[in-house]
């Protein structure tokens, strides 16, 4: 393992860029092929910490996977470091990057990690609901039979364990995903979150049917997070 080179797990920041760590600042400038989701997005990145010059970006996303695998692993085999990073937030948390994680591990590669932010974390911990248990569910299935069996799952397993539920979704489908939670859990409250550390960050407290109606009426902006726990306060 010791002529291989390393890859890098570094969590970027989800929107306010002064959240970036220092360690990861140094890594980011001292290695020469950056893997990424967006190299558009990356060079904004990138030149905010001013470590743009002699990158080699490799775009890295779903669909792009079985392509661009097995070039990030002959780099590493050849000795050099590779950073894995994402649009935003935590390598593999919702984005691309397990697999190719596991085929570094398959090969013997070492597999380093860079913590930091993550939208599922900050979410939770300033929803004020529990914290000590919780579910990830990320972005619920596109099709709505899929979408409402995974509720429907999930309401079976929260009559065993009591736990705050986290989930991802994107504006234009955060209607169809209310209403589903509503059909299998009832009006209950949830927590709604947006725009996580940037200027119009937002956390809402309120039933169900407040949030049906306020988004039918207003168009929403920004990636929203879901949380909610059945446990009683």
């Amino acid at each position: 393992m010791g002529h291989y080179g390393t890859l890098y797990i570094v969590a970027t920041p989800i929107g306010n860029l002064q959240d970036i760590t220092l360690r990861a600042i140094r890594l980011l400038k001292e290695t020469e092929y950056i893997t990424c989701e967006d190299t558009r997005k990356a060079h904004i990145l990138l030149k905010s910490i001013g470590a743009e010059r002699n990158k080699f970006l490799i775009s890295y996303f779903e669909g792009k996977e079985d392509e661009r695998i097995p070039k990030i692993i002959n780099l590493l085999k050849n000795g050099k470091d590779v950073a894995l990073i994402s649009d935003a937030g935590t390598p593999g948390i919702s984005d691309p990057g397990f697999r190719v994680v596991r085929s570094a591990l398959n090969e013997g590669i070492a597999v380093r990690t860079l913590p930091g932010p993550s939208a599922g974390i900050s979410g939770l911990v300033i929803s004020g609901l529990p914290t000590d248990k919780f579910i990830f569910l990320g972005f619920p299935p596109q099709k709505g039979g899929n979408r409402k069996r995974l509720f429907t799952n999930l309401k079976e397993v929260l009559k065993i364990i009591e736990t705050t539920v986290i989930i991802y979704e994107s504006p234009h489908k955060i209607l169809r995903t209310l209403k589903n939670l509503e059909e299998i859990f009832g009006d209950i409250e949830v927590v709604i979150e947006r725009e996580l550390t940037k200027i119009h960050e937002e956390v809402v407290r309120a039933k169900i049917s407040e949030f049906l109606d306020k988004y039918s009426r207003n168009k929403v902006k920004g990636e929203l997070m879901i949380l909610f726990s059945l446990k009683r306060l």
